[in-house]
């Protein structure tokens, strides 16, 4: 990640009136060129402090402990952001940064010391401004909820004022009555998807109404994604929203299944840090002695998976559902709470893709890293439905969320 090139990061200076300015110039200028930043430095004058990707309180030196005290109330003014702490360890600078973290945590306030090699400095730094940007990105989004969430998903609920309020997130109630009218109101097509089965191949045409449908509803509300609660379309229009849900995730409008909003929400801070939704599925095997566990469900981002085939929907035998095989490797298992409180984040392997009659259609087998996590599964789970990443994105989502809950 080339922060120079996407991101918008200010360094701001404290310090001390009684060390040289002339010395803690130069000391600055190599300490900053060493690190490869090339942000303007904006020195003391904090008039546009929280207006950035990132803005870093470069502490320079000792003795700087009152004047960060006095310019406090300003910066609370300006920004809802953790405050962050840059410090090179010298002239004191990194007593300093220790005592006015200190400080903020008496305060009830959040803030972090950025220390350490340059390699680590760069690492912190760049991470940190890609989730402020963001945060900035989300600001204004909207999450539609298509019909309430399924009559089973008893805890999958969201707090809309919270999410309004730490993400920018507004969530919109849409009927499932408005979409199942816009499905009637859409003409039928042939596709260019096919499959061996008679029954799959008639099903098809319906399936991809159901995409067009929703595409309409997403436009009409001016929505970033949804979560549709895709069981009652079932008996409805005698179809599923599998293959709907699949292409409006590979499209880039996060889609999701059952009407479950703390999956959507995952889903969607899983697409803003890396790109694509998740796969979102419930576990329907685990080992917790081995750490194995097994997800499967009847739809998947057709942007995530190397190939995917067709196949009824698993509970009512009907419709189209989606059996994805993604690449076997690194993958990072992740959901938020409704209210925000808390997530959960492991990384593991996705050793092989399966595909038994007596399941979901896409079916993934995961081997955590740490199998001691799959305890909470038993234990203290966020719901049925968890997000499955590719890749190990576990420190960026923790990041994420950890800024999300200081709000």
């Amino acid at each position: 990640m080339n922060t120079n090139d996407t991101m918008n990061i200010a360094v701001y200076t404290l310090t001390s009136e009684l060390h040289d300015e002339h010395a803690v110039a130069a000391v600055t200028k190599e300490f900053l060129i060493n690190l490869g930043f090339d942000h303007e430095l904006r020195g003391a004058d904090y008039d546009d402090y929280g207006t950035h990707s990132l803005d870093l309180i470069y502490v320079r030196t000792g003795g700087t402990e009152g004047i960060f005290r006095r310019l406090l109330p300003q910066l609370q003014q300006q920004s809802s952001r953790p405050f962050f702490l840059l410090t090179s360890g010298k002239s004191n600078s990194l007593a300093a940064s220790l005592e006015i973290l200190s400080y903020l945590r008496q305060q009830k306030l959040n803030g972090e010391v950025i220390h350490g090699s340059e390699t680590y400095i760069r690492h912190r730094v760049e991470l940190l401004a890609r989730v402020g940007e963001i945060r900035r990105q989300l600001q204004g989004a909207r999450l539609g909820v298509v019909g309430a969430p399924s009559d089973w998903l008893i805890s999958s609920y969201a707090d809309y004022q919270i999410v309004a309020r730490r993400l920018g997130v507004k969530l919109v109630d849409v009927p499932i009555e408005e979409l199942i009218d816009i499905i009637g109101q859409t003409p039928l097509h042939e596709t260019t998807e096919s499959s061996p089965s008679a029954a799959i191949r008639a099903s098809l045409p319906g399936a991809q109404q159901i995409y067009e449908a929703l595409k309409k509803v997403v436009a009409q509300h001016h929505l970033n994604g949804l979560t549709l609660r895709c069981f009652d379309l079932l008996t409805a229009v005698r179809n599923t929203g599998c293959l709907a849900l699949a292409k409006l995730n590979s499209e880039g409008v996060v889609a999701g299944c059952e009407g479950d909003v703390p999956t959507l929400l995952s889903m969607m801070l899983a697409q803003a840090m890396t790109g694509v939704s998740g796969f979102q599925a419930n576990p329907s095997r685990i080992n917790p002695e081995t750490g194995e566990l097994l997800f499967a469900h009847c739809t998947i981002p057709l942007n995530m998976v190397e190939r995917y085939e067709f196949d009824t929907h698993f509970e009512s035998g009907i419709g189209v559902g989606i059996r994805g095989y993604m690449k076997e490797g690194p993958v990072t298992l992740f959901k938020v709470a409704g209210d925000l409180s808390r997530c959960f984040i492991a990384e593991g392997q996705l050793v092989r893709n399966q595909a038994q009659a007596d399941l979901c259609r896409t079916q993934q087998i995961i081997q955590l890293d740490d199998k001691r996590l799959a305890s909470y599964f038993l234990t203290e789970p966020i719901g049925n439905h968890h997000v499955i990443i590719p890749g190990h994105v576990g420190e960026a989502l923790g990041a994420l969320f950890a800024e999300i809950n200081y709000i």
